[in-house]
């Protein structure tokens, strides 16, 4: 699959870009696109969710009426979790939800994903983009140039660019990301994917790699 390389202004420059099949061209393994964005999900847990149980409640420990002769259940104490106020029954408690998953499982879910993208015409290839201070203005111009504005947008630029990531940081639905950190759940939560012409290399060699 070839796609056409764009500059910052939206216009072709002529030039186009093979892509790898071996990572937009696959067949995609939805089972892996599965365990990848659910590990994704549960390592941003955090997990301190917490109730008092019937120990744990700050009340008085007293009988609070007769064993037998009231014609009701036998009541021992207030902190009981029939009673208002009282200990919740196998409430939740503090736990780390995150699990382990395979090198080659993720690579494949990362891959199946770039493909689902590329198949939808979800892609969009750019030349670059040159920005040496931080400028919203600019990036909003810029995703308008793309026909972009309004959409969900994840950019993936080849290296750490703090001007870029801060001028879109204010942007609504606009994500932007280091091409070694592109992953799963982020590729297919995005509407449609803007790669930087190095970014393309960078994540075809992360992927191929053994």
């Amino acid at each position: 699959m070839e796609l056409a390389v764009l500059n910052s202004n939206g216009q072709e420059t002529g030039r186009k870009v093979k892509l790898d099949s071996s990572v937009f061209g696959i067949e995609p393994n939805d089972h892996a696109i599965y365990l990848d964005v659910k590990q994704i999900l549960a390592n941003r847990r955090q997990g301190t969710h917490k109730s008092k149980e019937r120990a744990e409640i700050n009340h008085s420990t007293r009988k609070i009426k007769r064993q037998k002769g009231t014609g009701g259940a036998r009541a021992g104490s207030i902190k009981s979790p029939v009673f208002v106020g009282g200990g919740r029954i196998f409430g939740p408690r503090p736990r780390n939800y995150s699990f382990a998953l395979n090198k080659k499982v993720k690579q494949l879910a990362r891959k199946s994903a770039l493909t689902y993208k590329a198949k939808e015409n979800g892609i969009v290839l750019l030349e670059g983009l040159s920005m040496d201070a931080p400028s919203t203005k600019s990036f909003v111009g810029l995703l308008k140039n793309l026909n972009l504005t309004g959409k969900k947008t994840l950019v993936v630029i080849p290296e750490q660019n703090s001007a870029i990531y801060l001028s879109s940081r204010n942007i609504e639905r606009s994500k932007v990301v280091v091409a070694t950190d592109l992953n799963t759940y982020d590729i297919l939560n995005a509407g449609s994917l803007v790669l930087f012409e190095k970014s393309v290399a960078t994540i075809e060699n992360l992927l191929t790699q053994n």
